[in-house]
């Protein structure tokens, strides 16, 4: 019990020492001119730019996968190298996705902290008002935005793990049998990186129109 007490207080601990950093940074940034507005929108454009990398990663996933599948002669050692490759690299490009969803949320957030705080400072009644729609008007393009950025996330794991498990069976398997007994996975592979583009063109919609709304205001 003592140890797991002491293993969540670790993590609050880290956790806290990580957003420290994060409200470091923004102060920092915040005395050179570049305020948590100006870094959300760099990071929504940052996150709509691993959005098309990881496009084209899938993408490139899937031409090697339909290669392989008609496949007819030659060096399935090379084809199945080739593959794994493209495994890596959406995968690391998902992880780019994530982690670029995660820091727009959180910038987001401190923004929309410190706007609700600034909130307390008017004393004209009616700029307050304003203000405070112009809040919620913000945070409602940036929730749906958000949401848009998540859907499309949630559907690369489906993707990546038919791919691990494509690459891992072709790997103690590299013959013509292992070769024809993936073309029953390829159709719902096909199909789920076709849900995914479609996803992802709409989360980079929803950042162009939200980057644009975003400059508008200012």
């Amino acid at each position: 019990m003592k140890k797991q007490t002491f293993l969540g207080t670790t993590i609050l601990a880290l956790m806290l020492m990580l957003s420290g950093c994060q409200s470091a940074y923004y102060s920092a940034m915040e005395k050179v001119g570049v305020h948590k507005r100006d870094i959300l929108i760099d990071r929504v454009e940052e996150t709509k730019d691993s959005q098309q990398e990881s496009q084209q990663e899938f993408q490139s996933a899937l031409e090697r996968l339909t290669t392989l599948i008609n496949f007819d002669g030659g060096e399935l050692q090379d084809a199945y190298n080739q593959l794994n490759d493209d495994y890596e690299s959406s995968l690391q490009a998902a992880n780019e996705v994530s982690n670029n969803i995660n820091k727009v949320e959180d910038v987001a957030n401190a923004l929309f902290d410190e706007w609700r705080d600034e909130l307390e400072q008017y004393k004209s009644t009616s700029l307050k008002r304003e203000s405070n729609k112009k809040l919620l008007s913000t945070e409602r393009q940036f929730n749906q935005l958000l949401r848009s950025m998540r859907s499309a996330e949630s559907k690369m794991e489906p993707v990546l793990s038919s791919l691990k498990d494509n690459v891992l069976y072709l790997k103690h398997n590299l013959n013509a049998q292992a070769v024809a007994a993936i073309k029953g996975e390829f159709t719902n592979l096909k199909r789920d990186i076709q849900l995914l583009m479609n996803d992802m063109n709409k989360s980079i919609e929803d950042s162009n129109k939200f980057i644009e709304q975003m400059n508008n205001a200012g």
